[in-house]
């Protein structure tokens, strides 16, 4: 069954309306009852269009945190053959929060890295809610290292709140570890490609998305902060979110204006968590497109390309 978002709710009571009567009409196999439920359809596919044409940014929020949005998991199950997982940081532990292993995408191999939040209670506190510990960003050092050594392609999927702020985290050097990741990012000499497919939050995101090409599905949102976060600070106020997501500038289409992106991955009507084999799918493509941009380029030319991509951020027009 459909989780619906809070501006979803009169669609949720057309669609609702619609499945009882289809059950009555099954049941009773009354034809008049079974038209109702299509006008029904009609009415709600009409709302839902005219819903996902004018999202705020506030709303896009909502749809990239959907709980039944496909998430780094899904992917690799759909997009990545022979995926084998490498685990820990050879320093203190594995983080569950980041996944990452060897694999083959299009039967080229490749290494890839994502942030995973879970899809139930168990596998959410499991995963951290996609909140890395400092271990999880050394992981991923050590894997975009290997894919250095080997000279195999990188793809990150990013999809984090940002970096879990506890206690611990800190203590283990959080943000020295996030600072490294990033580093490293920079200097590798392979094909480096990222697809935001949820949230792109803080630091925590930038770790893994400092690559040659950046993508970002429709409805994904990628900031230095929560809107929640921001409106915080700004105004001592976590309910004024919405004011901060406006502000933020967060969204896909934002984010390619000011040249922080390079690609906008279409999402089904009505967001990934609707059809996720569609949108996975999509999300093949854009990988599959980026990394041809790439093709050809010696190991000095992708590290070239790449930091010649972030030193020049402030030159789209950010200031508009």
């Amino acid at each position: 069954m459909t989780q619906y978002l809070d501006f979803e709710k009169p669609l949720a009571e057309i669609e609702g309306k619609a499945e009882e009567l289809r059950a009555m009409a099954r049941a009773s196999e009354e034809a008049d009852v079974e038209d109702e439920a299509k006008a029904l359809d009609e009415k709600a596919a009409k709302m839902l269009r005219d819903l996902y044409a004018s999202l705020t940014p506030w709303r896009k929020c909502q749809v990239a945190r959907h709980p039944e949005r496909p998430h780094c998991k899904d992917y690799i199950d759909a997009l990545f053959q022979e995926y084998t997982p490498l685990a820990g940081d050879r320093n203190f532990a594995d983080d569950q929060a980041v996944m990452g292993g060897l694999a083959r995408f299009q039967d080229r191999p490749v290494v890839v890295i994502g942030h995973e939040k879970g899809n139930d209670t168990k596998s959410r506190i499991v995963r951290n809610f996609g909140m890395a510990r400092p271990e999880g960003y050394r992981k991923a050092v050590r894997l975009m290292e290997l894919a250095d050594k080997f000279n195999l392609p990188v793809i990150t999927l990013v999809d984090t709140p940002g970096a879990y702020p506890g206690k611990g985290a800190e203590e283990r050097g959080q943000s020295e570890a996030i600072a490294r990741s990033t580093e490293k990012c920079l200097q590798i000499g392979v094909p480096l490609v990222s697809l935001i497919v949820g949230e792109g939050g803080s630091g925590g995101a930038v770790a893994f998305a400092t690559a040659n090409r950046v993508a970002m599905l429709e409805h994904s949102v990628y900031s230095v902060i929560t809107p929640e976060g921001c409106a915080s600070i700004l105004w001592k106020d976590a309910e004024k979110m919405r004011e901060a997501a406006e502000a933020m500038r967060l969204t896909a289409d934002e984010l390619m204006k000011l040249g922080v992106i390079d690609r906008i991955v279409p999402e089904p009507m009505g967001g990934a968590h609707r059809d996720p084999t569609t949108t996975i799918e999509a999300a093949r493509g854009a990988i599959a497109a980026m990394l041809a941009e790439l093709d050809g380029k010696d190991a000095p030319a992708l590290v070239a390309d790449r930091r010649r991509k972030f030193l020049d951020l402030g030159s789209n027009g950010l200031a508009a």
